[in-house]
């Protein structure tokens, strides 16, 4: 037998009151999480520059919105702090030092993560375009892609690329390469390397990801950015 109009009615008068609370206490806690929802997803956008306060430029690589950037963004942001942070006055210098010291515990775990990732992005988006060129096609990929970041990496370092052609520019980072495989014969133990492409070379950049920067990519990013740092090195070494 089913339930009659009248008797839906009839519960709905008796318990009103509840009803009305219950009701009232849902669209608070829907508009709560709302504005939670709108709160959290919000981006901060890159400060300027060349006109925000230096701490201000700093503190925005130590949060995730940096990692929200497009990479060329967040390569042109490097680049360009840079270039302000080449021409410091003193008092700056002396904020950037202070910043730096107070960066601690997540703080300074998020900023470190923030290079990660940029790293590799830029690993990704090379790996990603190469193992969808034909075969005879990826030896001048790779070449490209070393020129292309070794002169980001002199940008950065020294304010503009050096004047030198790009075949000498693959020829250093097959000398280094080679240099690598001496030393690795010999067992002798290789300095630390760094973010740039520039001095260390793809051998050593290969060690880099696989020791840091590996932990900021997913599975699949790994298989890609592997086969293509590995490729990177047979070509260097005249294997590919």
């Amino acid at each position: 037998m089913g339930v009659s109009w009248w008797e839906v009615r009839g519960w709905i008068d008796q318990h009103r009151r509840w009803l009305t609370a219950a009701f009232a206490v849902v669209a608070v806690l829907l508009l709560a999480g709302g504005a939670f929802a709108w709160w959290s997803s919000r981006w901060r956008p890159p400060p300027s520059i060349f006109d925000s306060p230096v701490d201000d430029a700093l503190g925005y690589l130590a949060i995730d919105d940096f990692n929200r950037l497009p990479l060329e963004e967040r390569v042109r942001f490097m680049l360009d702090f840079a270039n302000r942070f080449r021409g410091l006055e003193q008092g700056e210098s002396a904020v950037v030092a202070a910043f730096m010291a107070g960066l601690t515990g997540k703080a300074r775990e998020q900023l470190l993560q923030n290079m990660r990732i940029l790293a590799k992005d830029i690993l990704v988006e090379g790996a990603a375009t190469y193992v969808d060129l034909p075969p005879k096609e990826r030896g001048a990929f790779i070449d490209a892609w070393l020129v292309r970041w070794s002169k980001v990496g002199e940008e950065m370092a020294l304010g503009a690329p050096r004047e030198r052609s790009d075949e000498d520019r693959i020829e250093e980072f097959r000398r280094e390469a080679r240099r690598g495989q001496e030393r690795q014969l010999e067992r002798q133990q290789e300095r630390p390397t760094d973010l740039s492409l520039t001095e260390v070379g793809a051998g050593r950049f290969l060690d880099f990801w696989q020791s840091d920067v590996e932990k900021a990519a997913t599975p699949r990013e790994q298989g890609q950015i592997t086969r293509f740092m590995v490729d990177v090195r047979k070509r260097l070494s005249g294997g590919l």
